[in-house]
């Protein structure tokens, strides 16, 4: 089988930045056929912001491509980067609906919803709440965000198992004495106003989240201490919070979806969103196509996955 290949890189032709209120701006950009079947990306992280290839996963010429980047990441302001930006109104509720005022701005009635890690679990909840402005959906890399799947991220019963060394120099930049309980432990270095306790910090949290995320090793992405500090304490502020979701979760919900045509795809050796979770999210929803790519990872850009997303918003661009 000849494995699909990205689409070629494309630019936006608008983008701007979008008043989503609490003092928020959110950047977006739109690419592709301004005429096509409309299209929303949603990033990963959270905190992750945007990259170019993510325009890439679509028919430039069959789809108007909507991405943006989430609060206080990327180019949206106030930047996380500052570490006197509060977070207190960046929640997953927050977020849904700053996805429905673009939505609402850019005039479009329904869209096809692609996410990735953290974009599914935002996917999932903006779905559940709007479910007759979304089309269609691609997952990538489930993360239900579940206590079990919690304690699989961030324990040592979990993915330690398999990343020791990582996971070692995750734990061992904090005390031993605060080793029971290492995500408030980072809260409170994280949040720290001393950059030399809160970019040391951030630095080891994010080495940790950035391993594994592929089947063969990458080297990490080079951030600036400004954006290695806006993820730190963005996906911390969300990991420390349950990612606001409703307390019955996200399976709790999936009845009021399963008209949606949906492809949920998920690396077979994806430590950071094993496919335990995707498998349980097919199994609430038997209409949804699972694809368990054999030879996969974490990431979106390993051929294999390209391939089954490639595929995926292939066969959708002609519905509407």
């Amino acid at each position: 089988m000849r494995l699909r290949e990205f689409y070629p890189p494309t630019e936006p032709h608008v983008s701007g930045m979008l008043d989503v209120g609490d003092g928020n701006d959110i950047y977006w950009e739109v690419c592709g056929n301004p005429d096509g079947k409309p299209a929303l990306f949603l990033h990963g992280g959270p905190g992750g912001g945007l990259l170019p290839d993510n325009r890439r996963f679509f028919d430039p010429s069959a789809y108007r491509i909507v991405l943006f980047d989430q609060r206080n990441c990327g180019r949206s302001l106030p930047f996380a980067g500052d570490p006197e930006v509060s977070l207190e109104r960046n929640t997953t509720p927050r977020l849904v609906s700053d996805i429905e005022r673009l939505r609402e701005h850019l005039e479009i009635e329904r869209w096809l919803v692609f996410g990735g890690s953290w974009g599914t679990t935002l996917g999932l909840a903006y779905a559940q709440n709007h479910l007759d402005r979304v089309s269609e959906l691609v997952l990538r890399g489930v993360w239900l965000v579940r206590p079990s799947d919690e304690a699989w991220a961030f324990t040592p019963a979990g993915a330690a198992h398999l990343f020791p060394a990582e996971w070692a120099a995750f734990r061992d930049a904090v005390p031993a004495a605060e080793h029971d309980d290492l995500i408030a432990a980072y809260g409170r270095r994280i949040t720290h106003p001393d950059p030399a306790v809160h970019i040391p910090a951030a630095r080891a949290w994010m080495g940790w989240e950035l391993s594994a995320n592929t089947l063969l090793p990458v080297s990490p992405p080079d951030l600036d201490e400004a954006m290695l500090l806006a993820f730190a304490r963005i996906t911390h502020h969300y990991i420390s919070n349950g990612c606001f979701l409703p307390e019955e979760g996200l399976l709790a919900g999936v009845h009021r979806i399963r008209h949606i045509p949906t492809v949920i795809v998920n690396g077979r050796y994806d430590i950071k969103t094993p496919p335990d979770q995707a498998w349980d999210l097919q199994q609430a929803w038997p209409e949804a196509e699972l694809h368990i790519v054999e030879d996969a990872g974490h990431g979106g850009s390993e051929p294999s996955t390209r391939h089954r997303l490639i595929e995926a918003t292939d066969r959708f661009r002609a519905l509407r």
